[in-house]
């Protein structure tokens, strides 16, 4: 695989449901300062969708961008309390789906995410795709299964040069925070481990796209990244970045992770 400086580093924050609009733009106004020296490194905020337009405001002129955390599917409609791509895109560059708490809380499937980022790929959005397994399915030996089926149905009838426009991120779901009071109870893959799931991933992506699209393709750790992980984490060869949950809440705290835990 390619040397992995030529791809860029994306740290994205997962606010998960935590802030209303006028704590959003403090944290944003706040947080602009502490990474005003950060050059080598993508930054992303997927907010709640009440937060988007305020943010996008309060962010304006620095080099975050914005993300929402989840879409819907369909264009418009009869869908009380859905979100379409084409309602967030003006505010957003990014979309995750398929995150293992849309899957587990509210039962969406591989073919609900495959719609999802078919949809967000319409709208220009680029889709960060959440693949990774449980505790059973780890202990069961099943890692590799898992990752691939679902990595297969969930890019079912994309193209290759649509392929171009996703980031996936390694979720393994054993190792996920639980929110900002149990950040140091998580019990985050070792970098080693993570690497694995890293590697086997790119190797998936190449069997699907092709050896250059797997050398491009960002692939973010989603299992408890934070400032006391982030620097073991990174140095890995297929490690680009890390969708970040508990470590985000906090303006200081994601800075460090964004600065690879040097302050």
């Amino acid at each position: 695989m390619a040397a992995k400086t030529t791809r860029k580093p994306l740290i994205a924050a997962n606010w998960k449901m935590n802030f209303n609009t006028s704590e959003a733009v403090q944290f944003a106004k706040k947080f602009k300062g502490l990474i005003s020296e950060v050059s080598n490194t993508d930054i992303l905020i997927c907010a709640p969708f009440t937060c988007l337009e305020s943010l996008k405001s309060a962010l304006s002129g620095s080099k975050v961008k914005l993300g929402a955390q989840n879409l819907f599917y369909e264009e418009q409609g009869t869908f009380t309390g859905e979100i379409s791509a084409r309602m967030i895109s003006p505010y957003c560059t990014h979309v995750i789906v398929g995150h293992s708490e849309r899957r587990k809380l509210f039962n969406e499937s591989n073919s609900d995410v495959n719609r999802k980022i078919k949809k967000a790929l319409e709208q220009k959005l680029t889709p960060i795709l959440c693949i990774g397994e449980s505790l059973e399915e780890r202990k069961a030996g099943k890692t590799k299964q898992v990752l691939e089926k679902k990595l297969s149905e969930c890019l079912k009838g994309i193209s290759k040069d649509q392929a171009k426009n996703i980031v996936l991120t390694y979720e393994p779901i054993w190792a996920i925070s639980k929110g900002k009071n149990d950040i140091a109870k998580s019990e985050a893959a070792s970098p080693k481990t993570a690497q694995e799931g890293h590697a086997f991933l790119r190797s998936l992506f190449a069997a699907h796209f092709g050896k250059e699209s797997a050398e491009n393709v960002l692939i973010l750790y989603g299992g408890s990244m934070k400032p006391a992980n982030v620097k073991q984490l990174m140095a890995e060869e297929d490690i680009d970045g890390g969708l970040v949950g508990g470590a985000s809440l906090d303006p200081e705290s994601l800075s460090k992770v964004v600065k690879f835990g040097v302050d």
